[in-house]
């Protein structure tokens, strides 16, 4: 089915976050970081789920425009959590992974709505 290594790219990503958010620290602090985390880097991928299965071209868009904007929280996320040295690991290539996500599905969204619009 058309787009399926995205949606396998948006699963194993969001796998990832869910492993990395494990290892924040259980304090306040990193445990609302980790909440967050889960939450936003599990959201693109399944926006991008429903976007498949979109009723039109009008929703598609706009479901793939919210997995695109989950996807750059995630990346906020990410480089706090970094920042704030609540991870002892090299987030580099997860943030290389959500950075590549966000562009393709940003991409999409405007292909769609170009073609609604021809």
């Amino acid at each position: 089915m058309k787009g399926d290594n995205i949606a396998d790219r948006l699963l194993s990503f969001g796998a990832n976050a869910i492993r990395l958010s494990t290892r924040l620290p259980k304090e306040p602090v990193g445990h609302h970081v980790a909440l967050q985390l889960a939450r936003c880097a599990t959201s693109g991928g399944a926006n991008y789920d429903e976007a498949r299965r979109a009723e039109s071209r009008k929703d598609f868009v706009h479901r793939v425009q919210i997995a695109a904007k989950e996807m750059g929280e995630t990346i906020y996320w990410l480089k706090l959590a970094q920042r704030a040295e609540l991870i002892d690991c090299d987030i580099e290539a997860m943030v290389r992974e959500a950075t590549e996500l966000t562009s393709i599905l940003a991409a999409s969204a405007k292909t769609a709505r170009a073609r609604a619009r021809s």
